[in-house]
């Protein structure tokens, strides 16, 4: 029973305190320990583990405040509780014992159903934060498994393709993200991607999008990036009627709030040809090899803002060694010190400047910008991109 309790060290320089006080809070089912001055607190205090210290202001040599000054350099308020005695009269000790790191106080001579009630309650404090601390230890676990899971659904490897290269980066902002990505070789030889970035962080925006992920993987029988035909083989629904599609299949909650951008695009390399759809998400950023880069705009509204809302396709024609860049809005959304955005101008302005670099680096040159712009705050939403290159 003592031990569940708790373990209790008792330091005053008065005997008669001492065993007052030692025997009748063992009566209560504390263990209790005593110390007869400061250096003899100290001393055991660095060989043995105890629950609470009950600490006298007032001893010879070594006081309650350099005791406790020692303790607070090791073990922190929530670890270590220390309730402090001293005279009725001496506020001023109370306040120094508060200001050095005190848990709570009582005063001389003691009254025992108080000392017994402020014991009691810093115990069940110290309880308290312990059980918090493990359970902050378990989400810790379950978050940083479930980023390792998100993680694992965005490509390890770009796909081999002719005459196209492609990179990406993934950075959510907390430990899951509400972004997700994927780039992938069709059997006929064109290149499909997606970006898409759900509202908000965390584990809900997290799960909506790993749930997207697996629908729109383009493996599997359920995916929905192909649509069955009767007696032939399944086709690729083109990036427009996906859009309207997932539009009718994820209404925005109302309670909630919860709604998705997205961006998916069909690559012909051998056409040089890139047809997309757009649903409130950022239009690919076009840098070729002597013009200024181009944004194109969004062709519809998020998923899940209008029930009818229509979606266009949009066509782009390439020319060897031009890029295309496809971003969350994290990027161009994020803030310094000061509240500016980092913006569409200065991300254009990044991809243009490294454009002699290959297309991993320009990916790294905007994560580094980025970073930089945002100082030690860091983003405060996930950064995702795509960079397609074309090779000939």
């Amino acid at each position: 029973m003592s031990e569940h309790r708790g373990r209790l060290l008792v330091v005053d320089d008065n005997e008669a305190n001492r065993d007052m006080l030692s025997r009748r809070l063992a009566r209560r089912g504390y263990e209790v320990e005593v110390a007869s001055d400061g250096e003899a607190a100290l001393a055991r205090l660095a060989i043995d583990s105890f629950d609470l210290v009950l600490l006298d202001v007032m001893m010879p040599g070594v006081d309650g405040f350099e005791v406790l000054g020692q303790v607070r350099r090791t073990r922190s308020v929530a670890e270590l509780p220390v309730i402090m005695a001293t005279a009725r009269d001496r506020s001023e000790d109370v306040v120094r014992a508060l200001e050095l790191g005190a848990n709570d106080y009582v005063t001389k001579p003691l009254d025992f159903p108080v000392v017994l009630a402020r014991v009691s309650t810093q115990l069940a404090l110290r309880e308290a934060r312990r059980m918090l601390e493990q359970a902050n230890a378990r989400m810790s676990r379950d978050l940083a498994a479930g980023a390792r899971i998100q993680r694992a659904l965005i490509p390890q490897r770009a796909p081999t393709l002719l005459r196209v290269e492609v990179a990406w980066t993934f950075e959510p902002c907390t430990e899951l993200g509400g972004d997700i990505l994927d780039v992938f070789a069709l059997d006929d030889g064109r290149l499909g991607l997606y970006l898409l970035d759900v509202s908000g962080h965390g584990v809900p925006a997290a799960l909506t999008s790993v749930t997207l992920s697996r629908m729109l993987s383009h493996m599997g029988p359920s995916s929905m990036i192909y649509e069955e035909a009767p007696g032939a083989e399944p086709r690729l629904v083109p990036p427009a009627t996906l859009a309207a599609t997932l539009n009718r299949r994820f209404p925005m909650d109302p309670l909630t709030k919860q709604y998705f951008t997205w961006v998916y695009a069909i690559l012909d390399p051998s056409a040089r040809e890139l047809r997309y759809a757009a649903a409130g998400h950022p239009g690919p950023i076009l840098v070729g090899n002597d013009s200024q880069p181009r944004a194109f705009d969004s062709s519809g509204p998020a998923i899940g803002w209008l029930p009818d809302a229509m979606f266009e396709e949009c066509t782009i024609s390439l020319a060897p060694g031009d890029r295309l860049y496809f971003y969350s809005d994290g990027i161009v959304e994020a803030r310094d010190p000061d509240g500016t955005f980092f913006g569409d101008e200065r991300l254009q302005a990044t991809l243009a400047e490294c454009r002699s670099g290959t297309l991993s680096q320009s990916l790294e040159r905007v994560k580094h910008e980025v970073s930089a712009w945002c100082g030690a705050a860091g983003p405060d939403d996930d950064i995702s991109m795509i960079g397609v290159q074309i090779t000939g």
